[in-house]
């Protein structure tokens, strides 16, 4: 019995090798299929002729369709009206958005600010059209006296006013936003 049901499926295996099979029915194109491979990415994200920050990436993957850019080994530096700079983000990766200046960072995301100010996350996000820095993540944010851990944050770039999810503090004094 055996023997015999061995060979049934067998021979299914075998006439829907030789009948043609699944024949597919659209192609799927590479998630990988950048048009440019960029090395040693440097640009420039200005505002009404004002520089707002400068994204650097060890590697930018850009998509021409979505004009997007996938970056490998992200560095911003974020500028003031000025022109002076406020602060800094690093990151394993993120997503550029060159045409709206929108840009996401992932894995082990850290802002420096100038005045040695540091915050903590696994993504942030900035915005160019808000002029505005968030997360929806668990953040730490440690400055001069104080400590702050939350669920998530919205921040100015040079995080002059963060407003925090569900803020847990230590030291110095803070002013909570109304519920």
């Amino acid at each position: 019995m055996k023997g015999s049901a061995l060979a049934l499926v067998f021979g299914v295996v075998i006439g829907a090798a030789c009948g043609g099979g699944i024949r597919p029915t659209a192609t799927i194109n590479a998630p990988d299929s950048a048009d440019q491979v960029l090395v040693q990415m440097s640009t420039y994200i200005t505002g009404e002729g004002i520089v707002r920050a400068r994204v650097r990436s060890d590697t930018a993957y850009m998509y021409s369709n979505t004009q997007s850019a996938e970056l490998r080994g992200v560095h911003v530096t974020f500028y003031d009206d000025r022109g002076t700079q406020t602060s800094t983000l690093t990151s394993r990766e993120g997503t550029y958005h060159t045409r709206s200046g929108e840009m996401e960072a992932r894995g082990n995301v850290v802002v420096l600010t100038t005045d040695g100010r540091t915050l903590r996350s696994e993504v942030m996000r900035y915005s160019e059209t808000r002029s505005e820095v968030s997360s929806d993540k668990a953040f730490t944010y440690d400055g001069p006296g104080k400590h702050v851990e939350g669920d998530g944050f919205t921040s100015d770039p040079g995080f002059r006013n963060v407003v925090a999810k569900h803020p847990r503090a230590t030291g110095g004094t803070f002013t909570l936003p109304n519920q």
